[in-house]
């Protein structure tokens, strides 16, 4: 029976039950969905450049939905990230990864990550902005906290600055909107950071309350809980760059190079592994050439400028150098390496390794103890010494690739779209040979 086809005679307590019942009913439509749930295209109404740079960073594609090599290892150790209940299967629990990856999935404690907006975005405007202090990433049971457990989560937004408007509001005799952050009538427009709902450019904004939290926002905090440290089951470090960032001594906060400045708003874009001009500028590259009787000695120079590792991050990351002699017409006479360098010359190839009990290499889920780290450490100079056969040669040319897989997983994923398993140039440098 609906409610419309009830009896016009109710008993007076029914009424009563009938009526609470309705009020309790209305009160849950109206509560506000919990902003963990509110997509950033909200906020692009508003931050439409904001927006744009967030829409193409690997923060919006960091869930296995998005990014096709977190996919694969989810797949693997996990299952189908659009299906709900699903549990890691060696440990059965819920998955740690969407901690970072998909963190206001994690919040509802959800799996089917492409049930709202809000789960598919990944790190998306709301996951940065409602972490509101950085607890560290070591529990009291010594136990690492990943992500968002790393956090005291509010349920309001956080900014760097927020709106200091006691002074105005102490002086000012009417403010129509609210949500100026300077005393120019010109600049005032409604604004939903200030507590009420609002309408703009045809939407209905719905309250985002947003309180200053300079030291969470402006500082390294807002990066720990994902980036500082990482292990596997048997505890072997994987992604490790909060250690190297302290190892380094720097007191710069990740935002200044991640995050720069420019037209007015910090860079949403937050380039790392996968931003080629990121990429480029991480290194200092020189190559110096010397006569020496029959041969050509060569020195190579690589700086890393970063304030962690070189390359940092997933342990899987790794550079290689091809050093190359060439002829007056282009002809090749001379590589350091016939294959790849890893293989034909060790010290042109940078990476971390991993390795089972028996030292073989061996993948990241199941790694027993860590090989051997040949990327540069923070800061690090160093210098390649080559001796190349001066016969015929015009020109030589050094090349540094950098390369989101270890050469073996760039062959064993051989479905991964090319763009992440071919190398990236990220440096090149030359010297003319005169006779």
């Amino acid at each position: 029976m609906r409610l419309n086809q009830w009896p016009t005679a109710i008993p007076g307590a029914q009424a009563v039950i009938i009526a609470l019942a309705l009020s309790a009913t209305m009160a849950l439509a109206a509560e506000p969905e919990p902003i963990h749930r509110v997509s950033s295209e909200v906020c692009e109404t508003c931050h439409q450049d904001i927006y744009r740079q967030w829409k193409g960073s690997m923060h919006a594609q960091s869930t296995a939905l998005s990014d096709p090599i977190h996919g694969v290892f989810y797949k693997q150790e996990v299952g189908d990230p659009s299906a709900e209940g699903m549990l890691h299967k060696k440990s059965g629990k819920f998955p740690i990864c969407l901690q970072c990856h998909a963190p206001n999935a994690a919040r509802d404690k959800t799996t089917k990550l492409d049930a709202l907006p809000a789960y598919s975005e990944g790190v998306n405007c709301v996951a940065c902005h409602t972490l509101k202090d950085y607890k560290g990433i070591k529990g009291e049971n010594g136990k690492i906290r990943y992500g968002l457990m790393a956090y005291e989560v509010a349920d309001r937004l956080q900014g760097p600055v927020g709106f200091p408007r006691g002074l105005q509001q102490l002086t000012a005799s009417e403010d129509l909107f609210g949500g100026a952050t300077t005393t120019n009538s010109d600049d005032q427009k409604p604004n939903p950071h200030l507590g009420e709902p609002v309408e703009l450019g045809g939407k209905s904004i719905p309250a985002l309350e947003l309180e200053p939290n300079s030291i969470q926002l402006r500082t390294s905090d807002a990066c720990m809980g994902c980036h500082d440290q990482r292990d596997n089951p048997k505890g072997v470090p994987l992604c490790q760059t909060g250690g190297e960032f302290v190892e380094s001594g720097s007191r710069v906060a990740c935002q200044t190079c991640h995050m720069p400045v420019a037209g007015g708003f910090a860079d949403h874009t937050m380039g790392g592994g996968h931003h080629d001009a990121m990429l480029e500028r991480s290194v200092v590259f020189d190559l110096k050439t010397k006569a020496a009787g029959d041969a050509i000695k060569t020195r190579v120079q690589i700086r890393n400028l970063q304030p962690h590792a070189m390359p940092t991050g997933a342990p899987f990351r790794n550079l290689h150098l091809t050093l190359t002699a060439y002829d007056a017409t282009g002809n090749v006479l001379w590589q350091n390496a016939d294959g790849h360098p890893s293989d034909d010359d060790p010290q042109a190839y940078f990476a971390y390794g991993l390795a089972d009990d028996k030292g073989h290499p061996a993948p990241p889920p199941t790694a027993t103890k860590p090989g051997k780290d040949t990327r540069l450490k923070p800061h690090e100079i160093r210098d390649l010494e080559y001796e190349i056969p001066a016969k015929g040669v015009a020109l030589v040319r050094a090349e540094l690739y950098y390369n989101l897989l270890w050469p073996s997983l760039a062959k064993k994923f051989d479905q991964l779209p090319k763009e992440v398993t071919s190398p990236v140039l990220i440096a090149v440098a030359e010297d003319q040979i005169e006779d």
